[in-house]
């Protein structure tokens, strides 16, 4: 018979039964014990639950640029009327960015996740009322605030369900759904927008996710990380553990040994001398990136509109664009996984510079569109999946999993 614990079951020396905070002898360690044990079916079901709410983020992200063209025409406005009101969605979505990470350490990730959720579905529904680019402009600040939120706290909920060999692909498959749910609202532009106009879209856009984050109120749960430090909810983590095939004595206690042992850091820990230079360049990388995929959210159909092309068509452009991230993340991953991040990001760069230099020398002409859609195809699957597949590939197994986005990066992570 073998004297070592179970997995998960951590003997410490520093228990006591006057700290709370401690590790008992019978303590289940929730870290180890999902760290190391097999991937279920119950678990990947948790995936695509989390993977769903993302897909809804993506979709109420487009929504705004598909009807653009509509509201120049409704409004009698100049497309130059919602450069400032896109700047707030934006701004907003930054926002919520910088507070995802914390409102998920203080009220769960679920709580966060689902609130943000609720948040931009609920905004996006008022938007059905506005009557004036001004007002559409405040409540996509709100709603960004939602949309901003979402996306951190799915990659780190889908994090901490797996096993640490599975977060790459975990949290690479839940960012990959923004792009698909942009997909999906550019395919229900094409065929919506001239049936029921865009005040119908942006009703679906914000009733679809409330009702989806009620539902997921009940089918989602917390992350096991949380419930572990929160011993008034340890019965439900119990219940949890067991439905991942781990179940627990009813008397144990839990603890996340990698809460106490991993340091906070400030940001200024990121400009020392053996990272600087790594932390300019992924900054600048990630910031050109995100700029020329956010610039395709909003603006390309109202450009391809401005140009000649229809509704349908202009829409069918950012579907392609959209749809070639989804396509790109996943190839990317995989020659991520062969070839190593700095190749593959060094050659997708350099693929989509050529393939905007070529975009820019043609003329946005109808007669041209069969060219422009497989142009716009590429160039979204080279810059749309290079940030989202580097992001998951790279920290999937590491940040985005840790309860705060500026704890230091660990030692696996530092030497690939």
């Amino acid at each position: 018979m073998s004297d070592n614990p179970p997995l998960g079951i951590r003997h410490s020396p520093f228990s006591s039964p006057h700290s709370p905070l401690s590790i008992s002898s019978s303590s289940v360690d929730v870290g180890h014990l999902l760290d190391n044990a097999p991937l279920g079916a119950y678990q990947r079901w948790l995936i695509f639950l989390t993977a769903l709410t993302v897909v809804f983020d993506g979709i109420d992200n487009q929504l705004l640029g598909i009807v653009i063209p509509t509201l120049m025409r409704e409004w009698s406005v100049p497309r130059s009327a919602f450069a400032p009101l896109v700047s707030l969605g934006y701004l907003g979505m930054m926002i919520g960015g910088a507070a995802a990470g914390v409102a998920g350490d203080r009220f769960g990730r679920r709580t966060a996740l689902l609130g943000s959720m609720a948040m931009f579905g609920a905004m996006t529904l008022a938007a059905v009322t506005v009557t004036a680019p001004g007002q559409l402009g405040w409540l996509r600040l709100l709603a960004g605030i939602g949309l901003g939120g979402a996306m951190p706290n799915a990659a780190a909920l889908a994090a901490e369900f797996v096993p640490l060999r599975r977060r790459p692909i975990a949290v690479t498959v839940t960012i990959v759904c923004v792009p698909l749910g942009a997909t999906i609202a550019g395919l229900l532009g094409i065929r919506m927008l001239p049936l029921v106009g865009w005040r119908a879209l942006f009703m679906a856009g914000g009733i679809v996710p409330l009702v989806a984050a009620m539902a997921l109120w009940r089918l989602l749960p917390e992350s096991p990380r949380f419930l572990a430090r929160v011993p008034s909810r340890w019965p439900e983590l119990r219940r949890l553990l067991a439905r991942m095939g781990h179940p627990v004595n009813a008397d144990a206690s839990f603890a996340d040994a990698s809460e106490h042992i991993v340091q906070r850091a400030s940001i200024r820990a990121l400009f020392a001398r053996d990272f600087r230079v790594d932390t300019a360049a992924l900054w600048a990388a990630f910031f050109f990136c995100l700029l020329a995929v956010y610039s395709g959210f909003s603006w390309l159909t109202a450009l391809l509109s401005g140009a000649g092309f229809t509704p349908s068509s202009a829409n069918t452009g950012i579907t392609a664009f959209n749809l070639g991230g989804v396509v790109g993340a996943l190839a990317g991953g995989v020659a991520m996984a062969r070839v190593g991040s700095r190749w593959s990001m060094l050659s997708m760069a350099a693929a989509a510079v050529g393939c905007a230099l070529a975009l820019s020398r043609m003329s946005l002409s109808p007669h041209d569109s069969l060219s422009i859609m497989a142009l716009l195809t590429v160039l979204g699957a080279l810059i749309n999946g290079q940030p989202r597949v580097f992001a998951g590939q790279r920290f999937g197994a590491s940040a985005l999993s840790l309860p705060r986005w500026l704890r230091p990066l660990p030692d696996d992570v530092r030497s690939r």
